[in-house]
């Protein structure tokens, strides 16, 4: 790709500032979410393991020579570097002996995991990629930075977004993959989805650690993640759904789940859990998320045409739309994302959380008439720590900096209470 044509990706300064700091970088993240690319975009150099024209002699010469490869302008990107698995201990003495930063870019499969004998640990610092935000592909108008939110609350005096609710699902549907995005009619632009799920629990299962995986009941767990995105569902239900159709242990569907975590598939949120009640009241399960729901969508055999009549499994996945871009917009600040419920059914359908202590209380309504609900659990949250805070004056906890209700609507604003409404297609990093 020519470097005018790229579409600039929020990943792109965390780059810089990992070559900045450390002498090697590796881009991870799940399978086509652009992560060869964007190190092109840095790299003066580089090695293509996957160029049939020399790959022999390349892997001849990683073999024999592997420190020969190194020689080229920096940084140099190797891509598909588990390809030989050599290099990694041999860029890492590289920078031991030369004590410079921004060297090397490793990128490669998502679906091949391999086993080095050092860790890397200061010499090869990892980066996380995920596909495209809204804002990187355009659609989002990014009149709202959420740093600026952060920074400057008072300044804000309202937004719109021009995205309809079809856009919005088909958004969801399409996912933030990049060669859905270069694609020109629609049925291409969804295909890239369905691919990326059927490669996944028929041949990448199976090639990210060498164990040969049965591809029916990877389907059937990726389908019941689906059908339970953005849901608190325990593992028994999980359990339930596959063992309904296949005779499977709950070890092995663990080990199951353990590897599409490592595919970058699955994507789980944690809970947050402060002592606004009680230890004793607060859900800690984890709530079940895909990297994009685009790969829920294929899983469940859906069509943007379907979501005109159920607005129930639509209001799941935009929650994961949202979560998504929230993760990719917060990434600067090393944003955390988790949740809040409590056995009383008060919930924030996210807590993202900065590294600078500050944090914000979201809940994610695709609809104007789920705002108001929205912001009262919200408000109704903030009030249990002003409480809390008052009763544990030595221990207090830290009020939530931002209250924010994101929309699939039209219009933003600032409510009497404090809660901002925020339509998802206004939203940038």
């Amino acid at each position: 790709m020519d470097k005018k044509d790229y579409k600039k990706r929020i990943v792109d300064s965390l780059l810089d500032l990992k070559l900045e700091s450390f002498g090697a970088t590796l881009i991870k993240g799940p399978k086509g979410c652009g992560k060869t690319t964007s190190a092109k975009q840095k790299a003066k150099s580089f090695v293509e393991f996957q160029d049939e024209e020399v790959r022999d002699n390349l892997l001849a010469v990683a073999q024999a020579a592997p420190k020969k490869l190194l020689i080229g302008e920096k940084p140099r990107l190797f891509d598909e570097w588990q390809d030989a698995p050599k290099l990694w201990g041999t860029i890492r003495k590289d920078i031991d002996d030369t004590g410079l930063n921004g060297q090397y870019i490793l990128t490669g499969s998502s679906s091949r995991d391999i086993q080095t004998a050092h860790t890397g640990t200061l010499r090869i610092s990892q980066l996380q990629m995920y596909p495209m935000s809204l804002y990187e592909s355009e659609e989002s108008n990014g009149t709202v930075s959420l740093m600026e939110l952060f920074n400057h609350p008072k300044t804000f005096d309202g937004c719109e977004s021009q995205m309809t609710i079809d856009d919005i699902i088909f958004a969801i549907c399409r996912g933030g993959w990049p060669q859905a995005l270069m694609n020109k009619t629609v049925r291409s632009k969804l295909e890239i989805a369905k691919d990326l799920y059927r490669q996944t629990y028929s041949v990448d299962i199976s090639n990210i650690d060498g164990t040969k995986r049965n591809a029916n009941w990877a389907r059937a767990i990726l389908q019941s993640y689906s059908r339970n995105i953005c849901t608190l569902a325990e593992s028994k239900t999980v359990f339930g759904d596959v063992k309904a159709n296949y005779d499977i242990s709950n070890p092995t569907i663990y080990d199951y789940i353990h590897a599409l975590e490592k595919l970058f598939i699955i994507d789980d949120i944690s809970a947050w859990c402060p002592a606004i009640r009680s230890k004793t009241v607060i859900r800690s399960s984890k709530k079940r998320n895909l990297i994009d729901p685009s790969i829920a969508v294929a899983a469940m055999g859906l069509s943007p045409d379907y979501f005109n009549t159920d607005f129930k499994t639509l209001g799941f996945l935009f929650e994961s739309l949202c979560i998504r871009d929230l993760k990719i917009y917060s990434s600067s600040m090393y944003g955390e994302m988790s949740y809040y419920h409590d056995r009383y059914g008060l919930e924030a359908d996210g807590v993202l959380h900065l590294d600078d202590g500050r944090y914000a209380l979201l809940e994610f309504k695709l609809g104007s008439n789920e705002i108001e609900k929205g912001a009262e659990h919200l408000v109704e949250i903030e009030n249990l720590i002003n409480v809390y805070n008052e009763r544990e004056k030595q221990c207090p906890l830290r009020l939530p900096d931002l209250k924010i209700v994101i929309t699939g609507t039209q219009y933003g604003y600032k409510r009497g209470d404090g809660v901002f409404v925020i339509p998802i297609g206004c939203l940038k990093d």
